[in-house]
């Protein structure tokens, strides 16, 4: 298991940030390789997302102070196996969002179909929210979520973020940009039931 950057462990979950060369093996195909460095069961669909594993690995190789604040794999503790990722885009305060959100640092995240509707999406959120801003001082947090995409919609305003634009994103098409500034709000707030993204 990758010790670059501490895990984020919630009630069911561990946020295992993704190594180099986790995401090196999975760009080459090497399921056995990424999952023995993981020490978790990886489902297929985490090898389509070639774009995005390139993407995030040439960041860490120009910059591997950002480790912390990329992906995450969400592991399902009780049956070591990863049920989706999350992470940051950026380390906080990136100029493409100091208009929008001063200080502030953009996220993301998909929990695989099999495992949607459990509330993996509201914990990884809830604990990955709450250490940045109790270790790094971050209040603000930007999220952009498909107009289609229901269940993302209702976790982010279940949250408190507020649609403040739009954007036209070159692979996903339309998406709503929400921000939430928690500065004075306990993270988590809202129903407590909703079907994961």
């Amino acid at each position: 298991m990758t010790e670059t950057a501490a895990i984020i462990s919630t009630e069911r979950l561990d946020l295992i940030p993704l190594a180099p060369a986790v995401l090196a093996a999975s760009l080459r195909g090497d399921r056995a390789a990424a999952e023995e460095l993981l020490g978790l069961t990886v489902p297929p669909d985490w090898f389509r997302k070639q774009r995005l594993l390139e993407m995030r690995l040439q960041q860490l190789r120009e910059q591997p102070s950002l480790q912390p604040w990329l992906l995450r794999a969400m592991a399902f503790r009780e049956q070591r196996l990863m049920v989706g990722y999350i992470g940051f885009h950026t380390q906080p305060d990136p100029e493409y969002l100091r208009d929008l959100a001063p200080g502030g640092v953009e996220y993301g995240y998909t929990v695989y179909s099999p495992f949607r509707r459990r509330g993996f999406a509201r914990e990884a959120c809830r604990a990955l929210m709450g250490w940045a801003r109790e270790e790094h001082q971050v209040i603000r947090f930007v999220v952009s979520i498909s107009p289609d995409n229901a269940p993302s919609l209702h976790l982010a305003q279940s949250f408190g973020f507020q649609q403040v634009g739009s954007h036209i994103d070159e692979v996903d098409g339309l998406e709503y940009i929400y921000v939430l500034d928690a500065g004075g709000s306990a993270l988590g707030a809202g129903p407590t039931e909703e079907s994961d993204e």
